[in-house]
């Protein structure tokens, strides 16, 4: 199953998740402190910085499925890293506000030119779509690797180094990415679709910078007026899921039935990704307001660094829960996608029940326990990567080939709607600048914003499952179809 292809690969998602994760997690107190920005500014930026980014998978998409291939897309995405980080090192030096949006608008478009890529590349690396599916949640796992080390250890990085020193270490790996897939481009091409095989030309070339120019430039706007980047991520998702649904309705009824299908995934991962994204956003100013001491009492952890948790949880949770459903559908025990989706939000209710109750029990000395915060990141990793990982693998396995790439990029756009939608939620807790913590603002502020959002998870438990026995009707129907054309045919 594992090869030299797919190990590579796994080693630059590592190095993704390590520059990524490590800016990300040091993106608020930056802008908190150092780019004076306030609480409710910087959750949008923070929030859209995680959101956008896979938005523009829509591009990427589509510049990898017509103009350059999965490999190349992948390969200039990771350049693009070393040069927005490089970007925010220079921000970061001088103080400069433009020229730090300038850097985390060129790193957010190069997620979105990586997004759709990656997936459908390393899926190529694999001899069978089984090895796939069993493949693809270590690499997930492999990926939190680099965003645990990377959300523990850059919040001590700035201590020692700064914000500048700790954005050049995020250069640096997404450069050593970017070489890895330079040294191995010919056995992934060989491997690749058959445009990755094909020279481009230069009018594609000459598309895909226009393109580029254009997509980085709007990201910039965004990012320097959040007010209204919220509302063109919005308009970006609708046009993008009109789109998809213009093509499904011009399709034949099976391929328009599995596209349908795609549409409530991509529905139930946006719910989903409310609640992630608030890691980035609302539990991370909970954590800066109220997380005191070390982990365990050994430990030492930074409040913003408390992010790290997630990712140490999906380590874990990669091979545990490919081992679970593994196991249970040896025993022919068999659950659907999007039922599993459904567990998750049980999860993600459990998670959020935890934090309801911390924040409402809160004392006096306004101090919530690290090891609180690390059980709540338990139950959401594990609904994680139930999402992360099975979702694409779904759209992946019923996708039209000539639009794989653009069917895998609403999954991102689904994460890119939910990041923004959960960043708007997030700023109904933020604190005017200086104002004091107290017991009251935590329990009535953080209290009543937790508990609503766990009443609501419960809710999306019924709706997922619903969802799939809607999907499984849908499928069959599909597979009917398809048994009825080579019958006329016939006859």
């Amino acid at each position: 199953m594992w090869n030299r292809l797919n190990k590579s690969m796994m080693v630059c998602q590592m190095m993704f998740g390590l520059s990524f994760y490590g800016v990300m997690v040091i993106l608020t107190r930056f802008f908190l402190e150092d780019l004076g920005y306030s609480e409710a500014d910087t959750m949008m930026v923070v929030g859209a910085f995680s959101s956008i980014g896979p938005l523009f998978a829509i591009a990427g998409g589509f510049i990898a499925d017509k103009f350059l291939g999965a490999y190349r897309s992948l390969t200039i995405s990771y350049c693009g890293f070393a040069i927005g980080y490089t970007l925010l090192v220079l921000g970061a030096s001088t103080t400069n506000i433009s020229l730090s949006l300038v850097g985390i608008a060129l790193a957010s478009y190069s997620r979105g030119l990586m997004s759709p890529s990656y997936p459908s590349l390393f899926k190529r690396t694999f001899s069978n779509e089984e090895d796939f599916e069993n493949g693809y949640p270590v690499n997930y796992s492999v990926n939190n690797i680099g965003a645990l080390f990377g959300q523990y250890l850059f919040p001590m990085f700035v201590l020692v180094v700064g914000f500048n020193g700790s954005f050049t270490l995020s250069a640096s790996m997404a450069f050593i990415a970017f070489i890895i897939l330079v040294i191995s481009h010919k056995p992934l091409l060989t491997v690749g679709a058959d445009i990755d095989q094909q020279p481009v030309s230069p009018k594609n070339w000459a598309a895909f910078i226009g393109i580029s120019i254009s997509m980085i430039g709007l990201v910039f706007f965004m990012f320097s007026n959040m007010d209204i980047g919220q509302n063109i991520v919005y308009a970006i998702g609708a046009a993008a899921i009109g789109y998809f649904i213009s093509l499904m309705l011009k399709a034949e009824k099976a391929d328009a039935l599995k596209m349908g299908t795609i549409l409530i995934m991509t529905a139930l991962t946006t719910a989903f990704f409310v609640y992630y994204g608030q890691m980035m956003t609302s539990m991370t100013m909970v954590t800066i307001n109220t997380m005191r001491g070390d982990l365990f009492g050994l430990i030492p952890i930074a409040p913003e660094a408390s992010m790290a948790m997630n990712p140490l949880w999906c380590i874990l949770g990669g091979p545990l829960i490919a081992m679970t459903f593994s196991s249970l559908e040896k025993r022919n025990i068999n659950f659907s996608t999007a039922t599993k989706v459904g567990f998750s939000f049980i999860l993600t209710a459990i998670a959020f029940g935890i934090l309801t109750a911390a924040v409402m029990n809160v004392g006096p000395d306004v101090i919530i326990r690290p090891e609180v915060f690390l059980a709540i990141h338990f139950f959401q990793a594990l609904a994680e990567v139930i999402v992360g990982s099975m979702v694409v693998a779904f759209i992946l396995s019923v996708a039209p080939k000539h639009i794989e790439n653009f069917s895998v990029s609403l999954f991102s756009v689904a994460i890119a709607l939910s990041g923004i939608v959960g960043a708007v939620f997030s700023t109904s807790i933020a604190l005017e600048k200086g104002q004091e913590i107290t017991q009251e603002i935590v329990q009535t502020v953080y209290g009543g914003y937790f508990s609503t959002l766990t009443v609501l998870a419960v809710v999306m438990v019924a709706v997922a499952l619903l969802a799939s026995r809607v999907i499984r009707v849908m499928l069959k129907s599909c597979e009917e179809s398809q048994d009825m054309v080579p019958a006329q045919a016939e006859g």
